[in-house]
Formats: structure tokens, C-alpha cells, sequence
């Protein structure tokens, strides 16, 4: 295991109706005036919205407010909200919503105190030195955004996807109540669900050795992900189940499954130029290319793909041909994918294999290496859309 440090001060409401506690938090985190800042217009028509404000009057908190956040986070609105934030005194910021909703507030929130441009810290590892609080009321189980430090927003000149990770933008609360996210359609929990899923992925597959504890946590989450995920489409009020989904994600970001291990990334990274260009969901991307990553670097280290495959889809573990067992788990992974209605190839996704090219510009390696469990080269990064293109069961 390698030497870690582990910071994680969100401090976390959870259960029902607990959005009803929004201005009491803010207040106990010194907010005085605060934006709320939400996406679409189903915050409004269930009531939402209507309760938090409640929740802050009945605090003395003011407010002003700005909705319209959309998936896959524009810039656009984000100058917007770093203008109304100052001129309105703004001191605190409040999301309603879910990843790209706190991930737009994370933006504004480092983009009012900077006397410059907010995407000056977007993929180039400027250091974040200043931000306004956040909290958060989460509505999707997906990102883990509500208890991370990291922020992904889309640049629209270009169609550029970038993220930033600082402990400043990490909220200083967050309420989870898991009847929120009833009323999502079976396929934003699908992708909810992958997201987690990949989240903890991106850690599990490490070059680190001896980390027995955090493969066993990761584990542990995986394997709730499985049994929880087709018990909410098949019973979308089904609270318990939600609630295990919803603490997973969370768990599954804030890193505690992660420390004291190299992590990789790259899936994230890959799949991020296809939201960006396509504007499809983060979680159906990912779907698609996770599971084309695997294959790519699974000869890397066979046997922790062939653990995977064991531990988390309890496959027989082969050991003359433990590839067998490797490429069996992997199998598995994109059957549940597709079991839950995801997609698992570009023609299923709505991405085009002629627009590789573009793809593998945008990702901006030229000649370089990334990082990660894997050092990929442009051509690995083609070489997986092209995998990811023509996938199948």
C-alpha cells in the first residue's frame, strides 16, 4: 500500500426529507446570501425547489437563484452564474441537483473570487486557491460529486470536456434523500448506476500491491451496484434500494475505496470526448467504453481482471488459462451493462467509428504517453473506440 493522505470534511444528511434541513446547514456554514442553482424544471414541478426555499426563509437566509444547469455542464451558464454571484453578494452556493448541477456550482463557486477566466483551471492543473462554499441536495445517484474536490464542465467553443480536482471545492454539506430520486426514468439510473460503477473501476485496477482492504471495499460497492441496480428499474420506489444506491455513490467518489493506490483514469478521460462531442449521457459512454478499455489492457495484469472475475461476477476461476477467466469477467461486465438498458457500441450509444479521428485529437496526446493503469498512446486511445465501436455480446 502506498503512503496516503485522506481528507474528506463533507459533513452528510441523510434520509427522508431531509431537504427540509437545507437552511439550517447553510447558516451553520456561515452562508448570509445564497445561490441556489438547479437544473431543469423538474426541481420546480415536484416541489422541490419550493421546499428548500422554505428551508432558507425559515432560516433568514437570502437567496437569489439560477436554474437551466444541463447534463454535461456548459460554460455558458457558468459565466452566467460568476456574474449574478458578484453582483448579487453572493456568499454561498447552493445546488439542487445532480453531478452537473454541483459540478456547474463547483465552477462558479472557484470562478468569483479568480480575477481571470474560471477555465484557466479546467485540464491545465492551475491550482485552485480560492473558492465559495457549497452544499449540495443531491437528485441522482451517479457522479459522487456531492462528496469530491473534482468538477467536469464542457467548454461549447469546441466541444471541449475538462475537469479540475481541488479539497476547496469539496461541499461543506450535503443532504441525500433517496426518495429524490424515485421519480427518475429507468434509463438516468442506468446510467447513475454506471457511473458508479466506473468510478470504482477507475481505482480497482491498480499497479499498486498489498491493498487487500481497499479491493475488498471496492468490491463491497460493485457488488451492491449489481443486486441494487436491477431492483430500482424494476422498483423504482423501492426507498431501500435507493438509499444503498445513492450511499454507494458517494462512497465510490469521496476516494475512500481509492487511497493508498495508483488509480487510472483513462476510461473517464476517453469517454469524456465522446459526451463532449455527441452530448450523450456521461454514464451510456461510459457503458460503451469501459468495457473496450478492459479488453485492451486486461494481458497487463491478467490476474487481477481474472480476481475481478471471480470476486465480483462469480466466475470459476481457471488457472491453465486464467485470460479465460479475464476476458469471462469482462463478458459479464457489458452483459449487465446491457441487462440494465445500457448501451455497449457506438452504433447503440449514437456515435460514429468515422469520427475516431476527431476523438483521438480531442483526447490531446499527439505523441505522449497518458498515465495511469496503463500508459496509452494515441494509437491505444484509437485502437479502444475502435474496440468500443464494434462491441457485441
Amino acid at each position: 500500500m502506498d503512503n496516503f493522505q485522506f481528507y474528506s470534511p463533507t459533513e452528510f444528511i441523510f434520509g427522508r426529507d431531509t431537504e427540509s434541513k437545507a437552511g439550517e446547514m447553510v447558516k451553520k456554514y456561515g452562508g448570509t446570501k445564497v445561490l441556489i442553482h438547479y437544473g431543469s424544471g423538474s426541481a420546480v414541478k415536484s416541489g422541490l425547489l419550493d421546499r428548500v426555499k422554505a428551508s432558507l426563509d425559515e432560516s433568514g437566509i437570502a437567496y437569489t437563484e439560477l436554474g437551466g444547469v444541463q447534463p454535461n455542464p456548459r460554460d455558458t451558464l457558468i459565466y452566467k452564474g460568476i456574474e449574478l454571484c458578484r453582483s448579487e453578494g453572493v456568499d454561498f452556493i447552493l445546488s439542487v441537483g445532480g453531478g452537473s448541477c454541483i459540478d456547474s456550482s463547483k465552477a462558479i463557486a472557484l470562478g468569483v473570487p479568480y480575477n481571470g477566466d474560471f477555465w484557466d483551471f479546467y485540464g491545465t492543473g492551475k491550482v485552485v486557491e480560492k473558492a465559495l462554499p457549497i452544499g449540495t441536495v443531491l437528485t441522482i445517484a451517479a457522479a459522487g460529486s456531492e462528496g469530491s474536490g473534482a468538477s467536469v464542465v464542457t467548454k461549447e467553443e469546441g466541444s471541449l470536456k475538462r475537469d479540475v480536482g481541488s479539497d476547496l471545492l469539496r461541499p461543506r454539506f450535503s443532504i441525500l434523500n433517496p426518495e429524490l430520486t424515485c421519480s427518475l426514468p429507468a434509463y438516468q439510473t442506468a446510467c447513475g448506476a454506471t457511473d458508479i460503477m466506473a468510478h470504482v473501476f477507475e481505482r480497482y485496477f491498480t499497479n499498486t500491491r498489498e491493498v487487500e482492504i481497499t479491493d475488498r471495499l471496492c468490491e463491497a460497492v460493485l457488488l451492491t451496484m449489481i443486486k441494487e441496480t436491477p431492483r430500482v428499474i424494476a422498483q423504482p420506489d423501492n426507498y431501500e434500494a435507493r438509499a444503498n444506491i445513492m450511499w454507494a455513490g458517494t462512497v465510490a467518489h469521496n476516494d475512500i475505496v481509492g487511497v493508498g493506490r495508483s488509480q487510472d483514469w483513462n476510461s473517464h478521460g476517453i469517454e469524456h470526448e465522446l459526451s463532449a462531442l455527441y452530448d450523450c449521457a456521461h454514464g451510456a459512454g461510459l457503458a460503451v467504453i469501459m468495457p473496450a478499455w478492459m479488453e485492451f489492457v486486461y494481458k497487463h495484469d491478467v490476474m487481477r481482471f481474472a480476481q475481478m472475475a471471480v470476486r465480483i461476477w462469480g466466475c470459476q476461476m481457471n488457472f491453465e488459462f486464467p485470460d479465460e477467466t479475464a476476458l469471462e469477467g469482462i463478458a459479464c461486465f457489458r452483459s449487465f451493462l446491457h441487462s440494465i438498458g445500457m448501451p455497449i457500441n457506438f452504433e447503440q450509444l449514437g456515435a460514429r467509428e468515422e469520427d475516431i479521428p476527431v476523438l483521438v485529437e480531442k483526447f490531446g496526446l499527439g505523441d505522449g504517453k497518458t498515465g495511469g493503469f496503463v500508459h496509452l498512446t494515441s494509437q491505444d486511445v484509437a485502437t479502444i473506440y475502435r474496440i468500443a465501436a464494434n462491441a457485441g455480446l
